[in-house]
């Protein structure tokens, strides 16, 4: 790993968010907590609402699981329209239908009505999502555009961990009946009001993203793809329809390629920005958040399954023990910037060495520990592993869409989020397995743990090792960026080099005005 650049201990001057900004923000921030909430405060009222609809474990499959696979499925053909045909006007389309489609779901009274509901929610969240980490490319640059990707980092990070305590608290307020009713209901407030205020403050769409060529082929392969990844983990085929699912995917993805190098060659923009598919340094950090992503994802859950089915934590307790996280992972991120400063990409790598480290302590403090300390001492654990996770999520978003051009702001982004989705979906698929496999066993719950947090830490430690090589490559290409003009708009900027970091951060405030 290479040592600081020259000048890198120095502290670059903070850069502010003009008014403007301010409300770009904002309205980034809050669609991204309104849609990530409601999926986190759900898993918490899931008992009530089976036993109120009467649900199958197959109509529960999909209440939870059909909203990630919508989700996945919105998020590519929503970045690349939001680049082709502006953001904005995509944000409030995608959040009104979120927003008002949550009340078809709080009044279901038929399992398969709150499925649909569900996946057009997902379907609705995923077009939101795509256009705004692609709103924040646009209008931030260098320091700024860090700050702001991971201001919206940490939204979701936070909105994740502080559903299931929300959850809780309605449930007990009002009861299952009509807890889990209420649930849904608490869209409702935070997204019309954000709807409203997209619609006054997001930038116009640019004028020359109208006139550009929308790769439609690419977009249905790029569907259809993601369906037969992320599907199987959503209804489990078997063995016989996981080959065939696998044949598939890879079927699908030599087809995708080929058409996008066909439509390069023929003069036509392809769907994915051939700079996003020779750049190692996205690749890789890609690569880095998906194992990141997935690996907590799967650890959140099997901690929760332990705490309450192991320990008999009510579903509140089991919240509480997990809270300490959320504000750990907000102060840690908060702080970040200072240390990206000094450390640069680096960072990242000590980060995900914490998590990694976290989730093995905690498989052997569960293995070894007495029972009546577990709590206690597994709540320690998540005050520490929220705090890597803090430092290094926006970090690693921020260095990898530094690689993005400008015209692929939206698919970058929502490559990524795809990519994180899809790994999710996987990694708790897996890991529930290993979980439900050991404890069935006549292992135990401590034992089924232990397994499944040892798991997580190995898929951890494999983006340790990737993150590594995406340190090493994006040095490689340093010298040729900075041939190109380009370390002030990105990673220079967005850590704060002195020299090239500098003056991008004086530029950021006049680009971020301008834009808006």
């Amino acid at each position: 790993m290479p040592g600081p650049v020259p000048g890198e201990g120095v502290p670059a001057p903070r850069e502010r968010f003009d008014a403007a900004g301010r409300r770009v923000l904002l309205v980034c921030v809050a669609g991204g907590f309104t849609t990530l909430l409601d999926q986190s405060v759900l898993n918490t009222a899931l008992p009530a609402l089976r036993e109120s609809l009467h649900a199958q474990p197959a109509h529960l499959q999909w209440i939870v699981a059909g909203y990630s696979l919508a989700f996945g499925l919105a998020l590519v053909p929503g970045g690349r329209l939001g680049d082709v045909r502006g953001r904005k006007w995509l944000f409030v389309v995608g959040l009104a239908v979120f927003t008002l489609v949550s009340l078809l779901s709080a009044t279901a009274t038929e399992p398969w009505v709150l499925v649909a509901a569900r996946l057009l929610q997902g379907a609705g969240a995923g077009l939101v999502n795509s256009q705004m980490i692609g709103t924040l490319q646009d209008v931030f640059t260098g320091q700024l555009r860090a700050r702001a990707l991971g201001m919206y980092a940490v939204t979701g990070g936070l909105a994740f961990t502080l559903g299931p305590p929300v959850g809780g608290a309605v449930l007990a307020a009002v009861g299952p009946e009509y807890g889990w009713r209420l649930t849904f209901l608490l869209n409702l407030p935070f997204g019309l009001a954000t709807v409203a205020l997209a619609a006054r403050y997001l930038p116009r769409p640019r004028p020359s993203a109208r006139n550009a060529d929308l790769d439609v082929v690419g977009l249905l392969l790029v569907g259809a793809l993601t369906l037969t990844l992320m599907l199987p983990f959503v209804q489990p085929p078997g063995w016989t329809g996981g080959l065939a699912f696998t044949a598939g995917a890879c079927l699908l993805l030599g087809v995708l390629v080929r058409w996008q190098r066909r439509r390069a060659r023929s003069g036509g923009q392809p769907l994915i920005h051939p700079a996003l598919t020779r750049s190692r340094p996205y690749a890789l950090g890609t690569a880095v958040a998906m194992a990141q992503f997935g690996s907590s994802v799967a650890a959140g859950l099997v901690l929760t399954m332990f705490l309450q089915d192991g320990l008999g934590l009510s579903p509140m307790g089991a919240a509480l023990v997990a809270l300490p996280s959320a504000v750990s992972m907000g102060v840690a991120s908060a702080l970040a910037w200072r240390v990206v400063q000094r450390f640069g990409r680096r960072t990242v790598t000590a980060g995900l060495t914490g998590s990694a480290l976290v989730m093995l302590t905690s498989g052997l403090v569960v293995h070894w520990g007495p029972a009546g300390a577990l709590p206690w001492l597994l709540a320690a654990l998540q005050l520490l592993g929220g705090a890597a996770v803090g430092v290094m999520g926006a970090t690693n978003q921020a260095f990898v869409l530094r690689h993005a051009p400008a015209e692929a702001a939206g698919v970058s982004g929502a490559i990524l989020q795809m990519a994180q989705r899809i790994a999710a979906a996987v990694c708790v698929s897996a890991l529930s397995g290993v979980y439900l496999r050991a404890t069935g066993g006549g292992g135990g719950h401590r034992a089924a743990y232990t397994w499944a947090a040892a798991v997580c830490a190995a898929v951890t430690g494999l983006a340790v090792l990737a993150s590594v090589f995406a340190g090493r490559a994006a040095a490689d290409r340093e010298p040729t960026d900075r041939a190109g003009g380009a370390v002030g708009g990105g990673l220079g900027g967005a850590v704060g080099h002195a020299a090239d970091g500098q003056r991008a951060g004086k530029a950021a405030g006049e680009v971020a005005g301008r834009a808006v």
